[in-house]
C-alpha cells in the first residue's frame, strides 16, 4: 500500500483537478457518488440518517465493498489485521468486547470465535449491514457463540451497562463521521468501558487542514482527537505501531484518565 499522505487536502479543487487527470478511469464513479451526495444530503439532512442511507446504497451492491473491501480476499486480509493487532496488544477470550460499527462482520467473526460465548456486542447504525453481518455468522458456523447484534440510532451507548466492556472497537467507523458524532461516542464510551479497559479507533488522519471529501470521508489531525478525549476524562494514545501494516488509517487508544 503506499505511504499516507497526510498533508493533502483531498477536498480542495486543485488536488481533485489533479486526481482526475492521474486517474481519468476514476472520474465516473466519483461523479456518480457526488451526484448520490447531493441526494442523500437533501433528503437526510442528520449526518447518521446520512450514512444510514449511504450504507444502504452500497449495500444492495456488495456487503464486502459497503465496508471498504473491494474483494472478499481484502476483506479476509482487513479482518484479520485488526483481529491479530488486538490479540497481540491484549485481547482475551474472557475479555467482554463492543464493536461499534462492526459492519457484517469483517473482524467480528474472528473476534466472536476467540471470546467466550455471549461476550461480543456489535453495533451498527445500518440494519442492511446487520442482515449481511447475519449470514457471516451462518456462513462461519458461529450461532453457538451467542453474539449480539444491535441496530442503533446514534453512539451514546445508553442502552448498555456501566463498565461492561474489557474492550470497545470503532474500526473505519470514524473516517466516516464529523466531529459531532465523535464527540458523542468520546462523551458515553468512558461510562460503558470497565476499569482497565480500553477503546481503540482508527481515523482519516491529516497534518494539514482537516477536511472532509463528500461528508463521506473525514480527515483530523491526532492533537484534535486526543484533545476531544480528555474533554471527557479519557487519555488517548496515537499507536505508533499500527502504522507500519499495510493500512490507510490511523489508530488511537483510549483509556480512562488517571485519577488525580
Amino acid at each position: 500500500m503506499p505511504a499516507r499522505n497526510v498533508t493533502v487536502d483531498r477536498a480542495s479543487f486543485g488536488h481533485r483537478v489533479g486526481y482526475a487527470l492521474r486517474h481519468p478511469g476514476r472520474v465516473p464513479r466519483h461523479l456518480a457518488r457526488a451526484t448520490r451526495d447531493m441526494w442523500l444530503r437533501r433528503r437526510y439532512p442528520d449526518h447518521v440518517d446520512y450514512y444510514r442511507a449511504v450504507m444502504r446504497s452500497d449495500t444492495r451492491v456488495s456487503p464486502d465493498a459497503a465496508v471498504g473491501s473491494p474483494s472478499r480476499e481484502r476483506w479476509l486480509a482487513l479482518g484479520a489485521m485488526q483481529f491479530d493487532y488486538l490479540v497481540e496488544h491484549g485481547l482475551r477470550p474472557g475479555h467482554r468486547m463492543l464493536e461499534i460499527g462492526c459492519g457484517n462482520l469483517r473482524a467480528g467473526w474472528r473476534f466472536i470465535r476467540h471470546l467466550e460465548p455471549g461476550h461480543y456486542h456489535g453495533l451498527d447504525i445500518s440494519p442492511d449491514i446487520l442482515a449481511a453481518a447475519q449470514d457471516t455468522l451462518v456462513e462461519k458456523g458461529l450461532q453457538g457463540r451467542l453474539p449480539t447484534l444491535t441496530p442503533v440510532r446514534d453512539l451514546k451507548l445508553a442502552f448498555l451497562p456501566d463498565a461492561h466492556f474489557d474492550v470497545v472497537h470503532a474500526h473505519s467507523v470514524f473516517s466516516h463521521s464529523p466531529l459531532p458524532v465523535i464527540e458523542e461516542c468520546l462523551a458515553h464510551v468512558g461510562r460503558v468501558l470497565a476499569p482497565g479497559g480500553w477503546f481503540d479507533f482508527t481515523f482519516d488522519r491529516t497534518e494539514g487542514e482537516e477536511h472532509h471529501v463528500l461528508h463521506e470521508d473525514f480527515y483530523y489531525r491526532t492533537e484534535t482527537l486526543v484533545a476531544l478525549a480528555a474533554r471527557y476524562g479519557l487519555e488517548a494514545r496515537f499507536m505508533d505501531d499500527w502504522e507500519e501494516l499495510p493500512h490507510g488509517q490511523s489508530k488511537i487508544r483510549v483509556t480512562h484518565a488517571p485519577a488525580g
